[in-house]
């Protein structure tokens, strides 16, 4: 029995593309490289971090001097340079007060004329106890209102130092995340260089897949090998009807 074989070729459009990407990818597969292709580097797309800015090197400088002023004696640079003239001349006004107080009650005990006495001595004595406990009030209330504007400068100026500092940190921030993106785009770009003979052997492979059955005609060879020799038997017994069908014809048999 005859067997045919049928062999099914892509169209010969599409054949030369088929071929010339497989041999391509055989190429890669083994080891060769096209031409102009030095092989795939890693280091040239290699991962990279950006450098800190100049902002953020000084905002971390300055924030080591911060602890200036949260100390003890942060206020101290703050005191203002007037602070002594003021309580002099204010404690001044205060002993010629006090003196024309004293005055007015010597003289009023002068008229009444208990100058002297007992009475004006008791008196004399618990306004001067009572004038140097108002004196160091005021004294200790001047110190305080200068120790509290100083605090409050030495507050305001780390607030405000520490304001910049985080203004400087987030610019040198957004310089370096600009950096950093520089890079990772250089390194993406030069990934693509390098793979570059894969993706475009990627992308045809991509491209000739989706050519759809039947877009194209196909070439179909048929092919019917040579029937067997028949065997010496068949011969005779084919040679053997064939002469008994002469010889009924001729007569020669009944």
């Amino acid at each position: 029995m005859a067997e045919t074989t049928t062999i099914t070729r892509p169209a010969p459009i599409i054949e030369g593309s088929l071929t010339a990407f497989l041999k391509s990818i055989d190429k890669l597969g083994a080891g060769a490289v096209p031409t102009g292709f030095a092989g795939i580097d890693p280091s040239k797309y290699a991962p990279k971090i950006a450098a800190e800015s100049q902002l953020q090197q000084d905002a971390r400088t300055a924030a080591g001097g911060l602890g200036s002023l949260t100390g003890p004696q942060a206020y101290q640079p703050y005191m203002s340079p007037y602070q002594q003239e003021v309580i002099d001349t204010t404690l001044a006004e205060f002993d010629r007060n006090q003196t024309i107080q004293n005055t007015r009650m010597r003289d009023a005990a002068i008229q009444a004329g208990a100058y002297g006495g007992g009475r004006e001595g008791v008196l004399a004595a618990e306004s001067a106890r009572g004038a140097a406990t108002s004196r160091s009030n005021l004294q200790a209330q001047l110190l305080a209102q200068g120790f509290q504007q100083a605090q409050a400068a030495a507050a305001n100026q780390l607030a405000a130092q520490q304001g910049l500092g985080q203004y400087q940190q987030s610019l040198g921030q957004a310089g370096q995340a600009q950096q950093q993106a520089i890079l990772d785009a250089s390194a993406a770009a030069e990934r693509e260089q390098q793979f570059q003979p894969f993706t475009q052997l990627g992308l045809i492979g991509q491209q000739l897949a989706q050519i759809q059955p039947g877009a194209f005609p196909t070439q179909t060879v048929g092919y019917a090998p040579p029937a067997a020799p028949a065997s010496p038997l068949a011969t005779a017994l084919g040679v053997g009807s064939g002469v008994a069908s002469i010889g009924s014809k001729l007569g020669l048999f009944g």
